[in-house]
């Protein structure tokens, strides 16, 4: 038996903070505190949740559907929310396979638990989304590699989990390099073009989990991310706040006001450095 799963409830967890957003219940009272503090600062933020959710399905479904991939590695998974990324992907090709990745013990103990009835096609990675070389030398992802078969690569609201210094623009290359020529990667991170408000929430979440988070962004910023890639369903080539990316109808869930949003977009890969068999 592995060792007993602890946790530290002293400070608030992004994940269980997102989840408290969208409505879940593995959230508790200091993920709730630190949740409503955030909403006075920006009273948006849980339709931001829920905007961002909305595209993670929207874009995994398209790709499964319109561009027939069959392989997903979500990075920085988060804690399972209905319908997961398996759910999406499956319910268009019930062989469609997704490696999850998630250093938080309760999100890796949450989807195990999950994922048990179908180990053929799912697996989390109990690992921290920025070794790179360790996951891609992992035997669940050199499994979900294969030659000349595309695979979509997702960072959907977790890149801003990442300090400038840890140069998360550097981490999208190196994934980018480990896939197949013509894979995609899936990219939305929170952002602002208002430097006061950027700098309150970093502060404020950096000092409410313990400094397990990074930086809300600029646009300019995070338009950095998709250097060297094409997007898709854009028209002028830009990201685009996610509620815009490829929208199923006109009543998809909208923020009532913008302090911050969820910027990003779906891209392919060109061409790649590194070739893997």
């Amino acid at each position: 038996m592995g060792s007993p799963l602890i946790l530290d409830l002293s400070k608030p967890s992004v994940a269980r903070m997102y989840d408290y957003l969208l409505g879940g219940t593995d959230n508790y009272l200091v993920d709730r505190e630190a949740c409503e503090e955030l909403l006075r600062m920006a009273p948006s933020t849980r339709e931001l949740a829920l905007v961002n959710r909305a595209f993670l399905v929207r874009a995994v479904r398209y790709l499964a559907r319109e561009r027939g991939v069959r392989r997903f590695l979500d990075h920085g998974s988060g804690l399972p929310t209905s319908p997961n990324v398996h759910e999406v992907a499956q319910a268009v090709d019930p062989s469609c396979e997704v490696v999850y990745i998630d250093n938080d013990p309760v999100v890796a103990a949450h989807g195990k638990m999950g994922l048990a009835e179908d180990p053929s096609t799912t697996a989390v990675l109990e690992m921290d989304m920025r070794e790179t070389e360790k996951i891609f030398e992992s035997p669940q992802v050199r499994h979900l590699l294969r030659k000349d078969e595309p695979v979509a690569a997702l960072f959907v609201s977790v890149l801003h989990c990442i300090r400038d210094a840890d140069d998360p623009w550097d981490l999208v290359r190196r994934v980018a390099s480990q896939m197949p020529a013509g894979s995609y990667m899936v990219i939305s991170q929170l952002a602002s073009d208002d430097p006061a408000l950027r700098t309150d929430i970093t502060n404020f979440m950096a000092a409410a989990t313990g400094n397990s988070w990074g930086e809300v962004r600029s646009l300019s910023q995070v338009n950095r991310f998709f250097e060297g890639l094409e997007l898709l369903e854009v028209d002028d080539q830009q990201p685009v706040e996610v509620s815009l990316w490829h929208p199923d109808s006109d009543l998809a869930p909208r923020q009532r006001s913008q302090e911050w949003i969820e910027y990003g977009g779906v891209a392919i890969i060109k061409a790649t450095s590194t070739k893997r068999t």
